[in-house]
Parts: C-alpha cells; sequence; structure tokens
C-alpha cells in the first residue's frame, strides 16, 4: 500500500494539465530571477552578507526581539504573543469579538503564517466572512483549495481553470483573455475593500531599530487591507526581524529579485504606527519556532520566504505543492526544498518523509538568497535530526523497510575503512561478472543479452587516492571580505546621470515620467487631467493646495469612483525608479491608491541614488505609514503573464519638477 505523499506524487506526475502548468511557471521564473540578479554587480557579496545578517538575528534573537517590541508598543501599535497556533487564533478572535460582535467582513492579503494556523477556517466557524484579495489566493479560494506555492498559489492552474471558475462563480461570461479575469477579480473585491471591517496582513520583515513593519506586495492589496478598513491585524513570525533599516534595504534588494525576478516589489510598506481612528495589532507567532534555535534544523529560520527553492527544485517542478503531504495525509502549508525541512521542524516527524523526495542536487542552495545548504538541512532531517518533541519513530521516515535496511548497512560499510575497502573489491568483481556471458539476469530486471552493465573503472577512487593522493576537496571559496561589516553609503552621481537612470528605470517599470518646472507644475497637471476628461481627484494635502482655484475639484475624502489621485512625493531613488509616498492619515494614502490613475510630484532635488539612502530618511522614521512604489500594480498570478493594473492604480504619471 502507497503512502499519502506517494499516492499524491503519482497523481500529479499524471496529471498533464498540472505538468504543463508547472513547467511554464518554473522556467519564467527561474530566467526572471537570472535578469533580475544580472543587475546587481555584487549579488554574491550581497548573499555573503544576508547570511550573515540573519545569522546575528536568530543567534541574538532574545535580545533584538526585545528591542523590536519595545519599539512597536511604543509606536502605537498593540501587541501580542501567541505560542501556538490555537493562541494565535484566539487572540484575532477575541479582537474581532470586541470590534465586530455581530461578525465581520475580513479583507485578508497573503500571509503563510495564517495558512500555517489556519486561520482562515477559524474565523469562518466564528460567523467571519474572510475574502483572500491577492489574485492568486482569491482564486484558490473560490476553488476551495489551498495555496500550492510560497509565491504563486494558484501555479497549478492554466487560464482556462481560472475562466471556467469565474464563469461559475462570478458570472462573467467565459473568456479566456487573462486581462479580463485580473478586472473581474477587481471589480469583485473593490467593494471587499471599501466595506470591510477589519483587514488582515502578514510582515516580511519586522525592523528593530523602529519597530516598522515592512510588507512587500505588488498588486496593490496589501496597501488596501492595512490603509482602509478600521481595524488592521498583522501577523508575523518572530523570526521575521531584521536589525535596521541598513539590513532592511540589503533583504529588499534581494527578496524581490529571488520571488518574482524584480528589482524591487511595487509596493513596499512601512508601518510604524496606527492611522487616525484605526486600531493596528501585531500578532507575534512562536509555535514551535523558539524550538527550532539551537537544534539541527536552526538555519532554516534565516529564511525569508522568497519561494527561489520551489522555482529550481526539479521535485517541486513536477508534483506541485498540493502533493506535500504527512504521513497521515495532512497538507503541509509549505512545500519545496524549504517545506521538507521547516515542515517537521516546526511540526513534527509526521512530516519528516517530505525530505526522501529530494534528489540533493543543490539547485536550491544555490538559488537561495541567503545561502541556506538546504541539502544539508535535508540529510538531517532523514537522520531524524528534528528538535525535541518533534521526531519521526525512526530514522529514514518515509523510506521503504528494504531500502531501509539497506542503507543501514550501507553507513556501516562506510564508517568501517576496512570493511568498505574490501566490500568494493567485492562490487568490482561482481560488476565485471555481470558484464560477462556465463552470468545473466531475469529479463524483469531490464539487463541482459542487449544491455550490458557499465565498465567498471579499471583502479577503484580509493586506490587512486592513495596513490597519487588526491585531495579530496577543493579549495574553499575566497571570501569576499567581512560580510557583518556596514557599507558605506552609495557615492552620490552627478544629478543628470541620476535623473537619466531614474526616468529610465520607472519607464522600464510602466511608469511615466513628464519633467517640467516649478512655475508650470500647476498648468501641467491641469492640461493632463482635463485632456483626459476628469473633473475631479482625491488629493493628498499638498496637492490640493496646488489646484485651488481652479476648475479642477480636489477631495479629500476617500472615493472610489474618482478616477485619478495626486500627491507628493517625499524621495526617489534613482537606482530602482521608485518614489517614496509617506502618509499620516486614510486620505493621503488614498490618493495614491484608489484611483486608476496616480499623478505623483517630485522635486528633483529629492532624488537619491539608493534605497538605502532613502530609507535612512528621518521623515520616513517619523512617519505612521510610508510606501515605495515602483510603477503601476501588476500581477502575474495566471499563467506568469505580467498585467498591469489590479487593486492599485494602472497608470503611474511623475511630474518630475525642476527646483
Amino acid at each position: 500500500m502507497l503512502s499519502p505523499f506517494r499516492e499524491h506524487i503519482r497523481r500529479s506526475l499524471a496529471d498533464d494539465n498540472l505538468q504543463a502548468a508547472l513547467d511554464a511557471n518554473a522556467r519564467r521564473r527561474v530566467e526572471g530571477r537570472e535578469r533580475a540578479f544580472a543587475s546587481l554587480p555584487d549579488a554574491e557579496e550581497r548573499r555573503d552578507r544576508a547570511h550573515e545578517a540573519r545569522r546575528e538575528i536568530i543567534a541574538n534573537l532574545d535580545d533584538i526581539l526585545h528591542r523590536f517590541l519595545d519599539n512597536v508598543e511604543k509606536n502605537g501599535i498593540s501587541l501580542h504573543r501567541a505560542r501556538d497556533a490555537a493562541e494565535a487564533v484566539a487572540i484575532a478572535l477575541d479582537i474581532l469579538r470586541r470590534t465586530n460582535p455581530d461578525g465581520a467582513l475580513i479583507a485578508k492579503s497573503k500571509s503563510m503564517v495564517t495558512e500555517e494556523i489556519g486561520l482562515n477556517r477559524a474565523l469562518q466557524a466564528a460567523g467571519h466572512r474572510v475574502v483572500e484579495t491577492d489574485l492568486g489566493e482569491f482564486i484558490v479560494q473560490l476553488r476551495g483549495e489551498r495555496p500550492s506555492h510560497i509565491i504563486t498559489p494558484a501555479v497549478h492552474l492554466r487560464r482556462g481553470d481560472v475562466a471556467a471558475l469565474f464563469e461559475e462563480k462570478l458570472n462573467l461570461p467565459y473568456t479566456e483573455d487573462i486581462s479580463a479575469l485580473t478586472d473581474a477579480a477587481r471589480r469583485e473585491l473593490r467593494e471587499v475593500f471599501l466595506s470591510a471591517d477589519a483587514g488582515i496582513s502578514g510582515v516580511n520583515f519586522g525592523i528593530a531599530e523602529t519597530g516598522a513593519l515592512c510588507i512587500v506586495t505588488n498588486e496593490g492589496n496589501g496597501r488596501m487591507v492595512t490603509t482602509m478598513p478600521r481595524v488592521h491585524i498583522a501577523f508575523m513570525g518572530l523570526e521575521r526581524l531584521v536589525r535596521d533599516v541598513d539590513d532592511a534595504a540589503l533583504l529588499l534588494s534581494l527578496l524581490p529579485r529571488s520571488a518574482t525576478g524584480q528589482q524591487i516589489s511595487v509596493y513596499t510598506q512601512f508601518i510604524r504606527a496606527p492611522l487616525p481612528e484605526q486600531e493596528r495589532h501585531l500578532i507575534l507567532l512562536d509555535n514551535g519556532r523558539t524550538a527550532l534555535r539551537g537544534s539541527p534544523l536552526e538555519d532554516s529560520l534565516y529564511c525569508i520566504r522568497c519561494g527561489a527553492c520551489l522555482n529550481v527544485c526539479p521535485v517541486f517542478r513536477e508534483i506541485g505543492g498540493h502533493a506535500y503531504v504527512g504521513a497521515d495525509g495532512a497538507p503541509t502549508p509549505y512545500p519545496g526544498p524549504i517545506g521538507s525541512v521547516i515542515s517537521p521542524g516546526l511540526f513534527g516527524g509526521n512530516y519528516a518523509p517530505l525530505a526522501q523526495a529530494c534528489t540533493l542536487c543543490g539547485a536550491c542552495r544555490e538559488a537561495c538568497p541567503v545561502r541556506l545548504d538546504l541539502p544539508k538541512m535535508l540529510l538531517r532531517v532523514r537522520n531524524n535530526q528534528l528538535p525535541e518533541g518533534k521526531r519521526a519513530p525512526s530514522e529514514g521516515a518515509g523510506l521503504p523497510s528494504g531500502l531501509q535496511t539497506g542503507l543501514t548497512l550501507y553507513r556501516y560499510a562506510a564508517t568501517h575503512p576496512r570493511f568498505y575497502a574490501f566490500s568494493q573489491r567485492v562490487m568490482g568483481f561482481a560488476a565485471r561478472a555481470l558484464r560477462s556471458e556465463w552470468i545473466s539476469l531475469p529479463a524483469w530486471t531490464g539487463w541482459g543479452a542487449n544491455k550490458k552493465f557499465p565498465k567498471p573503472a579499471a583502479e577503484s577512487f580509493r586506490a587512486r587516492w592513495k596513490r597519487k593522493k588526491i585531495q579530496p576537496h577543493p579549495p574553499a571559496r575566497p571570501h569576499s571580505g567581512d560580510p557583518a561589516a556596514p557599507r558605506a553609503p552609495s557615492e552620490r552621481q552627478k544629478p543628470e546621470d541620476m535623473i537619466r537612470r531614474f526616468e529610465a528605470e520607472l519607464t522600464a517599470l510602466d511608469g511615466k515620467v513628464h519633467p517640467v518646472s516649478q512655475e508650470n507644475l500647476r498648468e501641467e497637471i491641469l492640461s493632463f487631467l482635463r485632456e483626459r476628461g476628469i473633473r475631479a481627484v482625491l488629493a493628498d494635502e499638498a496637492a490640493e493646495s496646488l489646484l485651488a482655484g481652479s476648475d479642477i475639484a480636489a477631495k479629500r475624502a476617500a472615493d472610489s469612483k474618482l478616477r485619478a489621485g495626486i500627491s507628493y512625493a517625499a524621495a526617489g531613488v534613482a537606482e530602482l525608479g521608485a518614489v517614496l509616498l509617506l502618509g499620516a492619515d486614510r486620505e493621503t494614502l488614498a490618493a495614491s491608491l484608489l484611483p486608476n490613475i496616480h499623478l505623483a510630484i517630485l522635486r528633483r532635488s529629492d532624488l537619491y541614488l539608493s534605497l538605502e539612502e532613502v530609507l535612512r530618511l528621518p521623515a520616513l522614521r517619523d512617519a505612521p505609514a510610508a510606501a515605495l512604489v515602483a510603477g503601476p500594480s501588476r500581477t502575474a498570478d495566471i499563467e506568469m503573464t505580467l498585467t498591469i493594473g489590479v487593486h492599485g492604480p494602472g497608470e503611474l504619471i511623475l511630474f518630475l519638477v525642476d527646483g
């Protein structure tokens, strides 16, 4: 009788539709990652530094966590600590029960931690309505499925699957046009954002230095669920910390490149405090993470959940995420190479068999942005080196008993040199005998008169090593400096060079740049709006003053019917084509979020070369909420096909002001 894991594997391999979907996704993601890292000359040095930064966080977790939590509370965010999944769910239910006793409409952005604790099922059982707003998550929720990939939840589906689903669930006439499918999801979810009682999100990084929560998204739903509802609940694993804004900048240079092949995601949020008339809660989850510290699997806590290891894994590319189930058939929220380590590490030996689905090819190690040695940890899982209380009944969980016996004998031979040398001579004799004419094997073995065993080497490696003193390992790769040493700020380029680079980068991200003088700014914006037939806009306070006395009405109250919004940017990042928007209230943030057209105003004097420089700005540290915006909103959740304009604006027009 096959185990549940093996049954799922066979089912996946026999699914032609799944095979086609996985092949296309993996190829495009790997190619996208390679292109993105090609734009980073010091990529290998950054990976070294990122590994050291993550190692330092986990080694000093107690002290850094204390600093982070202290700053979170000073910022006015309500803090809750949960030891396990049940406690985290209970905390969330208590918050919602107090704020919405009759049941809440909850807009939720993608969060693997909430998948880990089974949050949606618990909230729905308590009478709340939970709507996943990431396009991929929305699709799998409509299908009654769980995500099949850490980054791309609907990677197992093709456009025809989504078309049939939307025809059935949303009454959309059948179409395989991906733009039309995305527009249908936007229309369906827009009212959810505007009427939601609460928003739930994950957290990519918690910045200990400032107590800010960093959330990285592309579609705009992450900004929606943290901005529009009156209650925001963020879930964060306690290992998702960075020491300061420099470490945050380092990891933000690696995460989107590894995850989606972008230099930077469209929206990188920094949430420091609640907005006016808003409750903001942080639920910090342990759920086995503390037990991983000091265990043979401690390094798995370095993971930043980019999903790169899944994209390059030859096993995941054949079976997909839904095949990863425990010995009892229970699914794991974390598939692929990293899931085969952290699932048994966090949830116990029931998931130890997942580590057998690995060729030990090392592709995951090569792709990991923080240099996790996943093959080493997978071998440790196979050897049952799990945290106390999590171990499988025996080593080699998931292997047939005959294979376990064979591996046990091999381990004995390999650890006894004399016996191993003798066995090599015996195996050499056997191999030569099997190539001879006087021994034949049964036909069912596949070996016979027309198919010979490979010719054995004339001399074993062991004999050659003794005779020639062959080095068993190549020399170590020279280290490129001290990875823990802080990097100096980027040297400022000439203003003209920075401007050209900024314009080129933003244009490549489908944004549009209009250079203007300070004197002509007002008239240029009014002319643009009149040409589009726009007579009213959402505006932040500065933009409202700019339009005062004109025939264009500038409104502050969030209104989803308005086609355009105008906001001033506090800074620009030349090397990324991104602009920094600061917000102290919901209305200011809505101007860059709700309308389909976003007009941003940036002074050339506020342009900086690097992300590190912008993240050090005092104005960013003091803002209740901020967002780096790099182009219009986008998604590639359906067949990895890029679609512009999802929940955020579909156009970004930047007026670059001289002066």
